[in-house]
């Protein structure tokens, strides 16, 4: 009797869940993979995605991998910020205001002061009237 052959699955996820993949991967990375839904630029890299996973390969998207390898350090407040936030948080050390943030991400003013606050909540950066919180959160950025 031939050997079952195991299922092909392809992981789309909006957020990295670390667990859930070093679970299926410890088991066999034979046909499997997980990519972030925000990082399929074109139907092409889908389309080579699934003819890998499908011949019995493996894709990982970066952002899966960089999290995991961040797994085995100490966590510091950069772990605590989203992929969009780290991403916002990038353009402000570039010296970016906000209204270009807004420009180059292509989404609207409200999203990216959403953004700036969660930043400088997960960061720990009180409101001031004597500081700005942008220069300690580039700070926090550069040192991670």
């Amino acid at each position: 009797m031939p050997l079952a052959r195991r299922a092909r699955v392809l992981l789309l996820s909006q957020y990295v869940k670390t667990g859930s993949a070093v679970q299926v991967m410890a088991q066999d990375t034979t046909g499997f993979g997980y990519l972030l839904k925000e990082r399929i630029a074109a139907i092409g890299d889908l389309t080579e995605a699934i003819r890998r996973i499908g011949a019995g390969g493996s894709v990982i998207d970066p952002e899966v991998v960089a999290r995991l390898l961040r797994r085995h350090r100490a966590a510091g407040p950069m772990d605590t910020l989203t992929h969009r936030e780290r991403e916002v948080l990038a353009l402000i050390a570039e010296g970016r205001s906000n209204e270009a943030i807004t420009r180059q991400m292509t989404v609207s003013g409200k999203t990216v002061e959403t953004h700036v606050r969660n930043i400088f909540t997960k960061l720990g950066l009180e409101s001031s009237t004597t500081d700005h919180r942008r220069v300690p959160a580039v700070l926090t950025y550069l040192r991670a």
